[in-house]
């Protein structure tokens, strides 16, 4: 008998959830997840631009890899690549793929000369590392145009993409990231003298900007998992 209890309680919460959730959203939503599940991984060549007060980064060809639901690596041969955890976000299947939020639609407004509809989604599971995000959909290409996910960790980045010749399946040809530099965290091991942003600096900006320019995909060649260690 109280496993029936717990069975329907757990029943009603998931219908409440999808109840809470605009319906126009979820169905927009679904449709743009369709066209990035037609990638399975990637690799891609790339230019990338850092744009940080504290880091003196040279512009730099980065190769980038991906492999489906959320692993993510860039890497120059050249160096250690300085680019911020949020990083990850560029790849919008870590929002797509939330199984437990709710999702509700919040007007429209344009993006680079597109007319896009806002969906705002609130995860609703504590694991997730998410906390919230607004993406600004195309509908007539249903892709997403630019992001604003928030961290638990990791701040919040604000992502811009355009789109070329992958648009079919939702892979863009530029990102534009900004964030807060006081939530910027330097990769393990590595020691410089830098500002954060945490010290008074008048004048000084407190954002930072990666650019990344891909030049070329390579899709669906089945990376190992052993590349993302």
């Amino acid at each position: 008998m109280k496993k029936n209890i717990f069975f329907l309680l757990f029943l009603l919460v998931q219908v409440g959830s999808l109840l809470a959730s605009d319906p126009e959203a979820v169905v927009l939503l679904q449709s743009v997840k369709k066209k990035y599940d037609l990638v399975s991984d990637y690799s891609a060549r790339a230019r990338l631009v850092t744009n940080v007060l504290f880091i003196k980064a040279p512009v730099s060809q980065v190769t980038v890899y991906y492999r489906k639901p959320d692993q993510l690596l860039v890497k120059n041969e050249k160096g250690i690549s300085f680019i911020p955890k949020g990083t990850v976000h560029i790849n919008m299947n870590n929002v797509l793929g939330l199984t437990n939020f709710e999702a509700v639609l919040s007007g429209t407004e344009t993006v680079d000369g597109v007319s896009c509809k806002v969906v705002k989604v609130f995860p609703l599971s504590e694991e997730e590392s998410i906390t919230r995000a607004t993406l600004y959909i195309d509908p007539v290409q249903l892709v997403v145009r630019r992001s604003v996910v928030s961290t638990k960790e990791n701040g919040t980045y604000s992502i811009r993409m355009k789109y070329g010749t992958y648009t079919w399946c939702g892979l863009p040809s530029v990102v534009e990231m900004e964030f807060n530099t006081r939530d910027y965290k330097l990769p393990k091991g590595t020691t410089l003298d830098y500002d954060n942003g945490t010290r008074k600096a008048t004048g000084l900006p407190q954002k930072g900007k990666v650019l990344i320019q891909y030049q070329e995909y390579s899709l669906n060649k089945g990376l190992p998992a052993s590349l993302f260690r």
